[in-house]
């Protein structure tokens, strides 16, 4: 078993107080968005015996064990993150698997430089991700039903949006979602400017249901995203609660602290609210377009105490232990690499003493007790 040292990226959404907060550290006033805790090439959590990286590149079946060496290949396959939103999230998408590795291939055959800004795919990995929310925590997650997207436009009384609410009403629902965002993401720039300032002032004026649009226009002015952002589910997740999010599926973080686990992979295709690239052909490519319900999940509990949120891909699997006073010690010992994180309490693993924040890796097969007093999540992979 290692102790983490883990890098927090400082992205300009991030939140200047929720991670210091539950490390019990005081704030430097920069953002603070996301600790990682994995062994992505980009920030690889750091052991007394080396990166995360490199620890598992010198034995990976000793440190993944062999099933999941055998099926993933020599890499963890997931990365695990506290999420700390203080602004909204880029609007995007990621693809599937196959979609990712002819992206990447396409690129690398074109020599686009894996750094250039105006590149998409990073690597040739899907990026499943699921998030749970550690505070209440709001999010865009999937289109809603065109009519009732077409409802919302209009109901902000904006002349502008009328062409688009008159798409949603006379298409069947793939045509109507696909049409109305590539309108949006086509328009010209300076019409859609004003556009989305008239509806910020009408969500502003409005409030209730419009709210979290009018804070989403004020963090990004005349971002067409904006409008893209009501064609979405808005969904407000409780502590404990979280959302799963396959390919093709548009979403967006707004505000809350989580915990978010994911494929170890970078492939992100945005829609808007960003500065940074938006290839308008290629996520139209990727995006399914379909209404869907947000799908809040709650995690399943087992009889030994484990609670698990359960998803449709085998890359990682996420599950809670809430320790309360008195239970002894747990013990999670499992043939599959694990990541241990403690976001309440104190709780003990092995050797170490765990506040909240703080992680261990545990190669497969390793012994892995704990106690104490606390919520500790688990990462691990399906084999």
């Amino acid at each position: 078993m290692d102790r983490l040292d883990n890098t927090v990226r400082p992205y300009a959404w991030g939140s200047t107080t929720a991670i210091p907060k539950l490390l019990g550290v005081e704030p430097s006033g920069e953002p603070q968005a996301e600790m990682w805790m994995g062994a992505h090439p980009g920030a690889p959590s750091r052991t007394a015996r080396g990166t995360l990286v490199e620890v598992v590149e010198a034995a990976p079946e000793q440190e993944l064990g062999e099933e999941a060496a055998a099926k993933f290949g020599p890499r963890l396959p997931f990365l695990l993150k506290i999420l700390a939103a203080g602004a909204p999230l880029s609007l995007q998408v990621h693809p599937n698997l196959a979609q990712a590795k002819e992206g990447y291939a396409d690129e690398e055959r074109r020599g686009i430089p894996v750094d250039a800004p105006y590149r998409n795919y990073k690597d040739a990995n899907h990026k499943p991700e699921l998030i749970c929310a550690l505070t209440e925590f709001d999010g865009l997650c999937g289109f809603r039903d065109p009519l009732r997207a077409a409802d919302l436009l209009a109901g902000l009384g904006v002349d502008s949006l009328k062409p688009y609410v008159d798409l949603l009403h006379a298409h069947p629902e793939e045509a109507a979602l696909r049409e109305v965002l590539t309108a949006i993401l086509t328009a010209d720039p300076e019409d859609m400017r004003h556009t989305v300032t008239a509806a910020a002032t009408a969500c502003t004026r409005l409030g209730g249901d419009y709210a979290p649009y009018a804070d989403i226009a004020h963090h990004y002015p005349g971002d067409p995203g904006v409008i893209a952002a009501m064609l979405l589910n808005h969904v407000r997740l409780q502590p404990g609660e979280a959302l799963f999010l396959g390919a093709g599926i548009p979403h967006a973080y707004l505000n809350g602290l989580g915990v978010e686990i994911m494929a170890n992979s970078d492939n992100v295709l945005r829609c808007g609210l960003t500065p940074k690239h938006v290839d308008v052909p290629e996520l139209l490519r990727v995006v399914r377009f379909e209404a869907s319900d947000p799908g809040v999940l709650r995690p399943e509990a087992s009889p030994d105490g484990e609670e698990v949120y359960e998803t449709p891909i085998d890359e990682f699997r996420l599950s809670r232990y809430v320790l309360p006073a008195g239970t002894g010690v747990h013990d999670l010992t499992l043939d599959t690499p694990q990541i241990l994180l403690c976001t309440a309490g104190a709780v003990t693993a092995g050797e170490f003493e765990l506040a909240p924040g703080q992680s261990v890796f545990v190669p497969a097969g390793d012994k892995a007790e704990v106690s104490g007093v606390g919520t500790i999540f688990r990462a691990t992979v399906i084999v």
